[in-house]
């Protein structure tokens, strides 16, 4: 917990992937799936987010993904809704959405294509975070947007009451120290990459939002929850385990290894919609040959 605000969570959310069969939701899987996570003891669900392949999903199935989530966790995990836009006005309409059905939180990329000043960052979340009734988890990966929340763009965002956490895919490990140095007070910081969790747990991050804990629910969440309790040997033994799994599945674009690995392990169809597409073939044998050596297959 931040010194001045309430967590929304501590430990592993998953960023849930979104099945498809035939181009459409499949909730079947969907609800399996989800089912799966809780049982494994995961901390959150984050829904619609990039693994979650929100940039394809149309208004209708965005909404409908959020609240068929939110209708089957029924309250006994937080559900986080991934509502952020290019379009300012559009992310706060999908935001007010997710407030009204019952979602926990709202995550918030900045605006990709669009990028936008720091001046333009910081009226972009606060128009939403004013217009919007939930807490606002911030989502920094710049590698996928082409901007980056720098530290006097957090300074200024922490101010807010409903801004209360940042997702940090930056992968930029100096940054993120100074982040949790100057705003961790206000700020709970979650990493935004597998491989990193154990690292920035260690400054003071309070969790993860995870790729990796869609095959390895239970796995992801003693990592972090070892760091919670400052068992950091325990954790960093996991990190280190679990570390070629975590770099086959982002040895193509996310989540089309991960995707491709849940199919595999028959939870939902290879089923991804354009411009993503299948592995090629020396990745996807690199994927499961990681796989082999955890005993998933």
């Amino acid at each position: 917990m931040s010194k001045y605000k309430q967590s929304i969570f501590t430990g592993a959310a998953t960023a849930v992937i979104t099945p498809f069969k035939e181009g459409k939701i499949d909730k079947e899987s969907f609800g399996k799936i989800i089912e799966d996570q809780i049982k494994g003891g995961i901390d959150a669900i984050v829904v619609a987010g990039t693994t979650g392949e929100a940039a394809t999903l149309t208004h209708e199935e965005h909404m409908d993904c959020m609240k068929y989530v939110v209708d089957t966790v029924a309250g006994r995990v937080p559900v986080i809704a991934g509502t952020g836009s290019n379009d300012t006005a559009y992310g706060i309409e999908l935001s007010q959405y997710a407030c009204e059905i019952g979602a926990d939180a709202l995550l918030l990329v900045t605006p990709y294509y669009n990028k936008a000043t720091p001046k333009g960052l910081i009226k972009n979340f606060l128009e939403t975070a004013d217009k919007t009734t939930k807490p606002i988890i911030l989502y920094n990966v710049p590698s996928r947007t082409g901007c980056n929340i720098t530290l006097p763009v957090y300074r200024e965002l922490a101010k807010h009451e409903r801004i209360v956490a940042v997702k940090e895919a930056s992968g930029n490990m100096s940054a993120i120290a100074e982040l949790i140095a100057e705003c961790g007070d206000y700020l709970d910081v979650y990493s935004g990459n597998d491989d990193q969790i154990v690292p920035i747990m260690s400054l003071g991050g309070k969790g993860v939002i995870s790729v990796l804990s869609n095959l390895l629910p239970k796995e992801t969440h003693d990592m972090a929850q070892f760091c919670l309790e400052n068992r950091y040997t325990e954790a960093a033994k996991l990190q280190l385990e679990y570390l070629k799994l975590i770099n086959a599945l982002f040895c193509e674009v996310n989540p089309v290894p991960v995707k491709t690995a849940m199919a595999e392990l028959g939870w939902c169809d290879i089923e991804m919609r354009l411009p993503l597409c299948e592995m090629e073939d020396a990745n996807k044998a690199k994927l499961l040959a990681a796989m082999k050596a955890h005993g998933l297959l």
